[in-house]
């Protein structure tokens, strides 16, 4: 989400394992009463992972206005809360365990739901009329519930897309960003500048270790389900896989190796700081998410550049537009003996578009509801809105949520590593050795 919010990697993902005005705005049909509490005060706990003071400032200003709406019922809200420590307290359950808690891991959405830690909304969405499949974009659902249990609902996300540098892109004589694959190689060609044996410029880094260039990232553009319908892992079967992977080696071919491009890389400063290689120029293009907008701006970075939604595979040259999607979920403790009250929180966060809109606002990402993303009141930035462009897309997808997390995108990820690397050179067997892979962990986890 934000640039100071952990962009964990997969690796780490599987080692550990957002002012009301508008009285019609969906999922409002109790919003504003107190029938939940009989009238009595109720105090509720809200552990939440943000912990910069635009994001604390932001979730607290809509607390100030849940509180304004319900005044019954009151909110102490604990920031900057691990998925570990929130998931221990929930596990332990008690009177120090939060009611509503939230998490950056939509991976983990698989095992909040099977393990019974996080309470199904179901009952709450049918309670007050809330169609989910109308009030969220897709792809959000997706990553919020598990095999028909909704355990949690968005509440703010991230889209991923492409970052072009103007001056560069003017100097290569490229007069518009690439839409199809093929046309973004020719470009990344054409950006790259040597220099010795390494480069003064690099047109984009595809390795895997790269910032934001992972295997889930670059599949989204094609779509990928990862599983079949009987829940058996299915990349070997998927020729999406098979072409990411060879389109993926090819590029790092293209751009002088894997060696040289690894030697590159390790030149590179923090992500999250005004060392991103975009940032400095030392990559042309790269793919990001909504919130490097503001990032950099707050860097002061002087980078001219722009954005659009990054290339698709030249056969699916019509779904130009697509992108990856991720975000933050929020749900109920289902120890949590104050559900009713908190339920009007969750509902409050995620459904009023005007919390919902200016929580994106405040921390620069995507609006969760279908509703906040067509608001006028959202910010104009054009760079900012290829992003929310991107979330409205139907063809726009995300990972699907598995009971053992992100261990099955480590397992892919890995593999990719081998394959890039020139490690592993059978892609056909290598996929169907890691679909045995996962499917064990799987069951294992069963």
């Amino acid at each position: 989400m934000s640039q100071t919010r952990t962009r964990r990697s997969l690796a780490s993902i599987a080692l550990g394992a957002s002012v009301v005005l508008l009285a019609g705005c969906t999922g409002q049909s109790s919003a504003g009463s107190d029938t939940s509490t009989n009238g009595k005060d109720v105090t509720i706990t809200f552990w939440h992972g943000w912990s910069q003071p635009n994001e604390t400032g932001a979730i607290n200003a809509n607390i100030a206005n849940f509180e304004k709406l319900n005044p019954h019922v009151h909110v102490k809200v604990v920031a900057n809360i691990s998925d570990d420590k929130s998931e221990q307290a929930l596990r332990a359950g008690g009177p120090d365990a939060p009611d509503v808690v939230s998490s950056f891991t939509t991976d983990n959405v698989g095992k909040f739901c099977t393990d019974k830690i996080w309470a199904d909304l179901t009952p709450f969405l049918k309670q007050d009329g809330i169609d989910p499949k109308a009030t969220f974009p897709a792809p959000m659902l997706q990553y919020s519930g598990f095999q028909g249990d909704q355990c949690s609902l968005p509440l703010l996300g991230d889209a991923y897309g492409l970052y072009y540098n103007k001056k560069a892109f003017a100097a290569a004589g490229i007069t518009a960003p690439p839409k199809t694959l093929s046309e973004f190689d020719a470009d990344a060609v054409k950006l790259t500048v040597p220099s010795g044996d390494g480069y003064q410029q690099l047109g984009f880094m595809p390795d895997y270790h790269g910032y934001e260039s992972s295997p889930a990232h670059y599949l989204g553009q094609w779509g990928t389900g990862y599983f079949d319908a009987s829940g058996k892992s299915n990349l070997a079967n998927d020729p999406t896989v098979t072409q990411m992977l060879s389109w993926q080696k090819d590029l790092v071919n293209q751009l002088g190796g894997y060696d040289k491009l690894e030697k590159f890389r390790t030149g590179f400063g923090d992500e999250f700081s005004a060392k991103n290689p975009f940032e400095t120029g030392q990559v042309a293009m790269a793919i990001d998410g909504e919130w490097r907008t503001q990032s950099i701006s707050d860097d002061n970075s002087t980078v001219d550049y722009g954005t659009a939604p990054f290339p698709v595979p030249d056969a699916l040259a019509s779904t130009y537009g697509r992108g990856y999607q991720t975000g933050t979920i929020v749900g109920i403790a289902r120890t949590s003996t104050k559900q009713a009250a908190a339920w009007q929180l969750v509902k409050y966060l995620t459904t009023n578009t005007d919390a919902v809109v200016s929580f994106a606002n405040a921390i620069h990402n995507v609006p969760s509801t279908v509703a906040a993303l067509n608001s006028p009141n959202l910010t104009q930035d054009p760079n900012f809105k290829t992003f929310l462009d991107i979330a409205k897309n139907p063809n726009s997808s995300t990972t699907p949520a598995s009971i053992n997390g992100g261990a099955y995108q480590v397992s892919l990820q890995n593999f990719a590593y081998d394959v890039e690397s020139g490690k592993q050179t059978d892609l056909a067997g290598g996929l169907k050795a890691t679909d045995k892979e996962i499917d064990a962990a799987v069951a294992q986890a069963k």
